[in-house]
C-alpha cells in the first residue's frame, strides 16, 4: 500500500512541477515517474483529484497533444482555455508539442 501511495505522490509532484506554457503527456509523466508503463495510472489519478485541486491538471495532455476530454465539452473547453491564458499554442486542434512540450 504504501509502495502505492509513494507512486501518486511522485505523479503529482512531477505534474505540480510542469511549468505554465508548457505540457507533458500521460506517458512522459509516467516515465518521469519510473513507470513507464502507467500512464492511465496518471490519467486515473488526474481523474480523482478534487474540483479544487491546485496540481495544474490541465498542462497534461495524450501524446499527440490532444485534448483527452470530448472536444466540445466543457471540461474540454476550461482545459484549452487555461492553457491558451499560459501561452500555449494550438495547431490543428492540439497543442504544438514541438514548442509547449516540457523537457
Amino acid at each position: 500500500m504504501t509502495a502505492d501511495i509513494d507512486k501518486e505522490i511522485l505523479i503529482y509532484t512531477i505534474i505540480a512541477n510542469i511549468p505554465a506554457g508548457f505540457v507533458a503527456s500521460y506517458g512522459q509523466v509516467a516515465t518521469l515517474a519510473g513507470y513507464p508503463q502507467n500512464s492511465r495510472l496518471v490519467g486515473r489519478l488526474l481523474k480523482q483529484m478534487p474540483d479544487d485541486s491546485v496540481i495544474p491538471w490541465h498542462r497534461v495532455v495524450n501524446s499527440q497533444g490532444k485534448i483527452s476530454f470530448p472536444a466540445g465539452s466543457d471540461k474540454y473547453q476550461e482545459q484549452r482555455q487555461k492553457l491558451l491564458l499560459e501561452g500555449v499554442s494550438f495547431k490543428n486542434g492540439k497543442v504544438n508539442m514541438r514548442e509547449c512540450r516540457w523537457q
